[in-house]
């Protein structure tokens, strides 16, 4: 038998839009790239209003002792009887050893009078609470001659104060003579 010619062709026709319909099919199956979304539209935030600089604020006047201006006058000493003794400003505060005793009376010139008065030293170091007793022409307090108190009024950086009840503060500068009192005693 013999192939018909024609037939062939016929046949062979189907096969390349068979194959053609075949790719569109699976072209079609195969996703898409998406489509670029549009870019979103910024709305832009309202700024917030600059903050104003704030008006500096007055100073407010500090009670630091370190910040005082110094009570005037000079120190001077001299022998005593019983040892030595500094004095400063005339007499307002004076310091006097009892070589014998070995102490060192801290002597604050006021009026008050009354068994016991409250008194108090401040240095670099910190400050103490002192109870003075009335003696005359003021109010004392008497202390060993190896209290740490002497040597923080002695190296207190530039000056102390004494602060005693019924009187006004004294920054006392812190002078050789406060030394010399606490070695005499030692």
């Amino acid at each position: 038998m013999k192939a018909n010619p024609r037939r062939r062709a016929t046949i062979s026709r189907p096969l390349p839009l068979t194959a053609l319909s075949t790719a569109m099919l699976l072209a079609a199956c195969v996703p898409q790239p998406p489509a670029p979304s549009p870019s979103p539209v910024r709305s832009q935030a309202p700024r917030p209003a600059p903050t104003p600089t704030p008006a500096p604020q007055p100073v407010e006047p500090t009670t630091d002792w370190r910040d005082m201006a110094a009570t005037p006058g000079d120190w001077t000493w001299g022998r005593t009887a019983t040892g030595s003794q500094a004095t400063f400003a005339g007499g307002l505060f004076s310091m006097r050893c009892n070589e014998a005793r070995q102490t060192v009376t801290l002597l604050r010139a006021s009026n008050e009078a009354g068994a016991q008065v409250p008194m108090s030293i401040s240095t670099t170091e910190g400050t103490r609470a002192l109870v003075a007793i009335p003696v005359p022409g003021g109010i004392a307090v008497s202390l060993d001659a190896r209290d740490s108190l002497l040597d923080a009024m002695a190296f207190s950086r530039g000056r102390f104060a004494v602060e005693a009840a019924g009187s006004a503060p004294l920054y006392i500068p812190s002078w050789t003579e406060i030394s010399r009192i606490i070695e005499d005693c030692r």
